[in-house]
């Protein structure tokens, strides 16, 4: 949008909304949300609710101390940076609480697909406390922001497509996620591989509580991690192509109207943060075990070999896929910013 209220390239203006006035809200809204995720620490810490099952009732109950403490003082340096603007050491505080909240928030895309697939997950306090911190890492980041935002960055840059780096990064985040889907699809269609066909993966399935949804997919030849990897890729281009910042001309009310960026923004972080994290580490525990220095047990697959052979491959798919999408929303982020640089992203 020009300063005359022209579009841009025929690109129609955003829809406005209540996220185009959040640097006046978004302080306050965290120093509300560090209050409640204080008490959720402290309340399950009283009465003995682990919010991080697994690690041992010590762990855990040490752990829901920590989220009380982490609430708490997120709470006094919001209220310090509402109080006294972003103050360096104050800025510091503010990020580091932001990474803790951020750590605290792993796994959160595990919930959210056994939800979206019809399946409980295995502690509800433990998955509000990762929601919740989810929330609060992207309110205390808009936080921050928020202080060194100046008015005269209101124009809305016009789409733009990411630098070739990061188109490359795109290919082979897409390319990373190719054998992950072939094995799904060479099982699912009746093959073996691994040691391991399609009857004995729906027992498995059935075994580890899979929803009715889930088993039909399988059955049907159509394995919902492939459905997903599918959406995930999609998002991926639209982050790195400019049809990714508009809305589709088959969408009749907001047809050609920008995207709000925190529309693609969320699943891509949520996506990157628990991805990139799960798939290196996982990487480093394959490799570990591939120079024999520690043991794998075989689990649900014939043996060891087996099981190793497919972590190899799963483990990849959610490295590669995770970084690229790391990089693709950080250059949508700078892509779309209001009258933005168009240089290195």
């Amino acid at each position: 949008m020009s300063d005359d209220g022209r579009t841009v390239r025929g690109v129609r203006a955003p829809v406005r909304g209540w996220w185009q006035a959040w640097p006046r809200w978004v302080g306050p809204a965290a120093v509300v949300w560090a209050v409640g995720y204080a008490a959720l620490g402290l309340g399950c810490a009283l009465s003995g609710t682990p919010l991080f099952p697994g690690g041992g009732a010590r762990v855990s109950a040490a752990l829901d101390w920590g989220v009380a403490a982490v609430g708490a003082l997120a709470a006094a340096v919001g209220a310090a940076v509402l109080r006294h603007g972003p103050r360096p050491w104050l800025r510091v505080l503010l990020r580091t609480v932001c990474g803790l909240t951020a750590l605290a928030a792993f796994s959160l895309l595990m919930d959210l697909i056994t939800l979206m697939f019809g399946q409980g997950v295995d502690s509800w306090p433990a998955a509000a406390q990762r929601a919740l911190a989810a929330a609060g890492a992207v309110l205390l980041a808009a936080t921050d922001r928020a202080r060194l935002r100046t008015p005269a960055a209101t124009r809305a840059a016009a789409p733009t497509r990411a630098t070739a780096r990061i188109q490359l990064a795109a290919v082979a985040g897409t390319a990373a996620f190719l054998p992950y889907c072939a094995m799904k699809l060479f099982w699912t269609l009746g093959g073996t591989f691994a040691g391991t066909d399609l009857a004995q993966i729906l027992a498995v399935s059935r075994r580890n509580g899979a929803s009715k949804l889930w088993l039909a997919l399988e059955s049907w030849g159509l394995d919902a991690t492939v459905l997903l990897a599918a959406l995930g890729v999609f998002l991926l281009w639209g982050l790195v192509r400019p049809w990714g910042q508009v809305f589709p001309r088959w969408t009749p009310l907001l047809r050609g109207r920008r995207v709000p960026r925190w529309l693609p923004l969320t699943p891509a972080l949520i996506g990157a943060a628990s991805l990139a994290p799960y798939g290196v580490l996982g990487i480093g525990y394959c490799a570990l075990v591939s120079a024999g220095a520690v043991p794998l047990r075989a689990g649900d697959f014939p043996s060891p070999a087996d099981a190793l052979t497919v972590s190899w491959i799963g483990m990849t798919a959610f490295a590669g896929y995770g970084g690229a999408l790391a990089a693709a929303a950080r250059s949508y982020w700078l892509r779309t910013r209001p009258a933005a640089r168009r240089t290195g992203v």
